[in-house]
Order: structure tokens, then sequence, then C-alpha cells
């Protein structure tokens, strides 16, 4: 799955290119329903072609070429799609891209300059990296979860040890998705927090904040006790995406983990857009750095002033050629874009009609006004 950097990267080298952009949904898993998805297509291919007329000549033999590229993608699948949704990109010369999403998607096909890019904004969720830490005064066990894929990667092994911790090697193994953990991650992790106890969680949450970067997020388990002294540890640039969850342990089996993974994810993802939208209006209603409202947010847009562009998922689906619109401009200046849902979504329907943004500096008059 493409992350939002190869996203815009994208975005902005096809820009001025006639392209194909193909969405599926495929979440239907009723076999009475496998081939749904093809005369969905199919419907969508013939309003695309309605579309074409009054279109320059040879704008159809186009079309048809990009179609093919991308009907030849979807030969594999003759029933299911293999995910919940699916996207291509295609011009009459190259297939660009054709992958499986962990999302929904709309059921849409759009010929025109560019690639239709908001729906696919709803699947960089999914490219977030989430760490999952299960401790208790004993163990330790570490995970990652990344696109749909948890494994058990992170070895910590503590090499050298007078009577502190002097030295620690952070070694990486091969994902484990059968729930059987090796004995020498597990011997070397217990060896790890039973030499050094607080210094060790102090290294633990150091390591996992570096692999988190600045957008993973990350979901502490185990006894009460233990997740009290991880979380003591946390970096603070790390304390806003991070969530406690006593109820899980180190007992549970990967499915399990990978379960309470998701939904703690979701739940920590609703938390920090929430947050970001009580930040933005709150910048925009005292004349700070926030934009609220269609209106104010595309001027903000044309001058290249969006740090972050916040979308509701109702405005996207209402307002779907214009929505597309505002998430190219933000990218013609690398900014973020973020589609709200369930409650946030319905306060910045509320508040700002679907639209606001974070913005990177504020013109005085703004300011004054």
């Amino acid at each position: 799955m493409l992350n939002h950097e190869e996203l815009v990267d994208l975005y902005r080298e096809l820009r001025e290119q006639n392209v194909l952009s193909v969405y599926l949904d495929g979440k239907t898993n009723d076999f009475s329903e496998r081939k749904l998805w093809r005369r969905r297509l199919e419907h969508e291919v013939s309003d695309a072609r309605k579309r074409l007329n009054g279109t320059a000549p040879g704008e159809g033999g186009a079309f048809d070429g990009a179609l093919g590229r991308v009907e030849e993608a979807l030969e594999d699948f003759d029933q299911f799609l293999p995910d919940r949704g699916w996207v291509g990109f295609a011009t009459p010369d190259r297939l660009v891209l054709a992958q499986a999403l962990r999302v929904p998607m709309p059921d849409l096909v759009r010929w025109e300059e560019g690639i239709r890019v908001a729906p696919y904004v709803r699947a960089l969720k999914q490219e977030r990296p989430v760490a999952c830490v299960l401790v208790d005064s004993q163990h330790a066990r570490v995970f990652e979860y990344r696109d749909g894929t948890l494994g058990e990667e992170i070895d910590l092994i503590a090499e050298t040890f007078i009577d502190d911790l002097t030295d620690v090697n952070v070694s990486k193994r091969a994902a484990s998705h059968t729930g059987v953990r090796g004995k020498t991650g597990k011997d070397a992790a217990q060896r790890y927090l039973e030499v050094g106890s607080e210094r060790m969680m102090k290294e633990l949450m150091k390591l996992v904040a570096e692999r988190m970067g600045t957008h993973g997020l990350l979901v502490i388990g185990g006894t009460p006790e233990a997740i009290a002294r991880a979380a003591n540890h946390l970096p603070n640039e790390l304390q806003s995406r991070s969530i406690q969850r006593p109820s899980m342990n180190l007992e549970l089996s990967d499915a399990q983990v990978r379960e309470e993974v998701e939904s703690a994810a979701s739940q920590l993802n609703q938390s920090i857009q929430e947050e970001l939208l009580d930040h933005v209006v709150d910048q925009a209603r005292s004349g700070g750095k926030g934009a609220l409202g269609p209106e104010a947010v595309e001027k903000a847009l044309r001058e290249g002033r969006v740090d972050t562009l916040l979308l509701s998922r109702n405005f996207i689906r209402a307002n779907g050629d214009y929505a597309d619109h505002l998430v190219g401009a933000a990218f013609e200046h690398h900014g973020d874009v973020e589609e709200l849902s369930n409650e946030g979504a319905e306060r910045l329907d509320t508040e700002g009609k679907g639209t606001a943004a974070r913005l990177r500096y504020v013109i005085s008059n703004e300011a004054q006004g």
C-alpha cells in the first residue's frame, strides 16, 4: 500500500496526464454476490463513457487503452476481490498501480487529468505503524502492526552487564504469524526485564519510540503496575499517540493481539483526530493557525499555508470532485490530509461545513481581523 509520501509523489508525477482511476468496494463475502463487483464496475465504466461525449477526438481510444490495462489486472479475481477495497490507476501506456486495500472503497471510475486521490486518503490510516508492548514484572512481548499484518519482530537482548546496563543490542527477526514464540526471543525478553528493571523499561520505551517515528501509534498492555512503569518512560512526543489496555496480557495468541491492536488503534486514531479538530477550531476562532469552512480552507490552500487538511467522510461522499480538488491542492504543497469519521466528522460538518485546516503560518491581516 502507498504511504502518504508515495501517494503525493504519484499525484505530482501524473497531474498533467490523463489517467483512469478505478476504485472498487470488495467488502462482501456473501457467495451469492461473488461477482457483484464486476457488475458495479461495468455500470461505472458505462457512466464514464457517457462523460466522454464531446471530448477531443481519440479520447475514447485512450480511455479504452487504459481500461484494458485495469481489466487485465482484475483478471485474477474470478469471484471475490482479495480484500475490502481495490484501486487501480492506468494510462493508455501503462498500469501505474493495482492493489487491494484493507478498507472499503467507493465504486468509482474516473478518466481525468491526474489521479483521483481523495478516496485513497481513508486507506492511509492503515499504513500508520502500530507498536504493541505487553509487559509484566518479568517479561515483555513487542509486536508491530502495519498494513493489516502483525509480527512479533523485536528481540531485546542485553549483552553486557556489570552493575548496570552497559549495552543493549536490538535485532530484528522474521515476523511470526503463527502465535508461537521462539524460545530465544522469549528468554531474551525475560533477561532484558529482569536485569536493570527501571533502566530496562526506559530503554524499551526509547526503542519503541524510535521505531514508531513521528506518526506511529503505541498500545501498552499487561499488568497495571508494569503498564504504569512503561508509561512513565514514554518520550513526550509519543504520549498523545499511546493508549493503555490493561485487558491485554502476555498470554494472548497472535490472533487475539491483532484484534485488540486493531480496536485500540481505531480508538486512538479517533482520539487524535478529535484533538486535532479541537486545536484547529480554537485556532480558527482566535485568528490563529486554523481555517474553518470551504472558503477559508481553499484560500489557505491557494497560498500554500495548509499543513493538514481535514475533511469529513460525509463531505467527501457528497462532494467527490471538489473534495479531490482540495486534496490535490494540499498535496501540491506536501500537506497532510485527514478524513474524519464518526463524532469528529459530525462536528466538522457542523463547525466547518465538512472542511478545516491546520495552517503553517498566519497572514497578519487575518490575525488582526
